[in-house]
């Protein structure tokens, strides 16, 4: 099969030919038929993640069509429309059993413990618990998109932020996890504040439901004060930036809750006496378990939320090295979504 190969971190990576995955007991392995290209992608070939062995395929994002089925797996079959959370859970330890797939310390992740789907076919472990079975009305392509940046936006948003309506929720970086938060919010009838230095991608947060956009600068915290009467009842950095988290405290009233979604590679200093003082919540949101899936899928379907129009950008297999690359220089507005070889 055609696949996208990293050989040394921070060198693009090549299209090239690999073996197609065999499906091992309890697994499938599917034809990839869409898949997302994200931040994440981009810290694995940069060498930030540690479980990542060269060479490597990435991408784990991904929609597509069972194409054999491994012993053991009952319920699914050749030709069936799947998605499946980036967090494969093992089912079975203690945090799977409390429903907490999301935190299994078990979990494999196609793209990062083994090789994803930037490839014409890809494997789910743990079959039995991870497939999610997809909608006939449902493309490919936006069920890509909600493996990982809608599907964690609308757990971190809805579940472990705690959102409520009426709430000032403001947003840090607008690219995917973040548009799918502004939308997510928003939906949930919060007034939403989008920060980004880009211009393209803060016309898309307005279309997408933020009442309010910032160009970041150094007066972001007093602009945040400002429009929020004394400051945020949530903060949620999509980004991943030090000097984005010291932004989202300060922005932040008493009592207030900070999201941190945005990967830290680097670490992150944080004002602890603010945090005691203010009685602030930090709270990271990691993912979303399969079983978690048919509300969010349940409020597409009544049209609340959108994620289609998320997608902003469309490339073949052959262009994603060079889109990977392109994450150096910044985040692009909305979500790209490649298309493997039929």
């Amino acid at each position: 099969m055609r696949a996208v190969v990293i050989s040394q971190y921070g060198v693009p990576p090549v299209v090239t030919d690999v073996p197609r995955p065999e499906p091992a007991d309890g697994a499938v392995v599917l034809k990839v038929e869409a898949t997302g290209l994200c931040r994440s992608d981009w810290h694995g070939w940069m060498g930030h993640d540690p479980d990542i062995v060269l060479p490597h395929v990435p991408g784990h994002e991904l929609a597509g069509t069972i194409a054999a089925v491994g012993a053991g797996v009952s319920g699914w079959q050749v030709g069936d429309r799947v998605t499946t959370p980036f967090i494969c859970a093992c089912g079975s330890c203690e945090q799977c059993s409390e429903g907490n797939q999301q935190v299994c310390p078990r979990q494999e992740q196609p793209g990062f413990t083994y090789w994803g789907s930037f490839a014409e076919y890809v494997a789910v472990p743990y079959a039995s618990v991870n497939l999610v079975r997809l909608p006939d009305d449902l493309s490919f392509d936006t069920a890509a998109g909600l493996g990982c940046r809608f599907a964690t936006s609308f757990r971190a948003i809805r579940q472990v932020g705690r959102v409520a309506a009426g709430e000032r929720v403001v947003i840090f970086g607008c690219g995917g996890v973040g548009l799918s938060a502004v939308m997510i919010a928003a939906a949930l009838g919060a007034r939403v504040i989008a920060v980004d230095t880009n211009p393209a991608a803060l016309k898309l947060a307005r279309e997408y439901g933020a009442a309010d956009t910032l160009q970041a600068s150094p007066d972001t915290v007093q602009e945040i004060r400002d429009l929020t009467g004394g400051g945020a009842h949530v903060t949620m950095d999509a980004l991943g930036s030090n000097d984005i988290v010291q932004q989202s405290l300060l922005a932040l009233r008493p009592r207030g809750r900070h999201l941190q979604v945005g990967l830290l590679p680097s670490g992150v200093q944080l004002d602890v006496g603010r945090l005691i003082g203010q009685e602030l919540e930090w709270l990271g949101s990691h993912g979303m378990p399969a079983h978690a899936y048919p509300e969010m899928l349940h409020l597409v379907a009544q049209g609340n939320l959108n994620p289609s129009v998320l997608i902003t950008r469309t490339i073949p297999l052959d262009e994603t090295p060079a889109a990977l690359a392109a994450l150096s220089h910044g985040t692009p507005a909305g979500l790209t979504i490649i298309h493997p070889p039929a």
